[in-house]
């Protein structure tokens, strides 16, 4: 059953792993995306993907650690398709992998930049949006280190929590005039990156480890998160607004 026919989605962080995924699966569902990512030949690639398979999807470059850019990416969206009904808000960078006191300053500030303050611009500019249009959803990536933690991820499990937070204040503001706005918790996904690492042989022991912190036996696939997306940004999830929602094998449950 397609979930999302005719709606107009941006999708941030569309070039690779779950955001690519994600932008298949929402595609498949019907809707009509704008992808936005700094990685302009994989958007391009995938704008091509889509649309050979008869979906609808043309890419903008949006660096976000610029608001005047998001701004620029949502009214794009809109002066293209005439509004926009959805919007994921996935685009991030990872941690450093350092103790908390071994980061830098510059370090810190990137992650929150990208990771929490893009989120929040992104949700600003998109509900002005989706106001004039009589509302829409919105979701967010967080993260299952948004409400756990584990050593060497100090300014990732930070923007991490922010982000969830962040959801919980858009929904309680804006859940009556028609936007819900939720976020998805993934737990160790199989992304590209995240494949190479798991199949070094140094990391096998490391990767069994973790695979034994999913109930479910096994890591997640990331067009799994895309179908979470999908139906949290449709019609389906009317009564969701304000939820972080796992999608990680049980991770949070032990």
């Amino acid at each position: 059953m397609a979930l999302l026919t005719d709606k107009v989605v941006i999708v941030t962080g569309a070039a690779g792993g779950i955001g690519r995924a994600t932008a298949t699966v929402l595609a498949a569902h019907g809707a009509r995306l704008v992808l936005s990512d700094v990685a302009a030949n994989a958007c391009d690639d995938l704008v091509a993907q889509i649309t050979a398979g008869g979906g609808q999807a043309i890419y903008t470059r949006a660096d976000l650690a610029s608001e005047a850019a998001i701004a620029g990416l949502v009214e794009g969206a809109v002066a293209q398709f005439g509004r926009i009904d959805g919007a994921f808000n996935n685009a991030g960078i990872e941690q450093k992998n350092k103790p908390l006191a071994d980061l830098t300053l510059e370090e810190w500030d990137q992650a929150i930049r990208i990771d929490l303050t893009a989120v929040f611009l992104c949700i600003k500019h998109q509900v002005r949006a989706m106001l004039a249009t009589g509302g829409g959803a919105i979701v967010n990536t967080a993260s299952s280190l948004g409400q756990v933690a584990i050593p060497g991820a100090a300014e990732y499990i930070a923007a991490k929590h922010g982000v969830i937070g962040l959801t919980r204040a858009a929904g309680a503001d804006y859940a009556a005039q028609g936007i819900r706005v939720n976020a998805v918790l993934p737990g160790i996904i199989r992304t590209p990156l995240i494949a190479r690492l798991l199949d070094e042989p140094s990391f096998a022991a490391m990767g069994e480890k973790l695979k034994s912190r999913h109930p479910i036996g096994r890591f997640g696939e990331a067009h799994e998160v895309g179908e979470a997306v999908a139906w949290l940004l449709s019609d389906a999830a009317s009564f969701m607004s304000g939820a972080a929602m796992a999608c990680d094998g049980g991770y949070l449950s032990i």
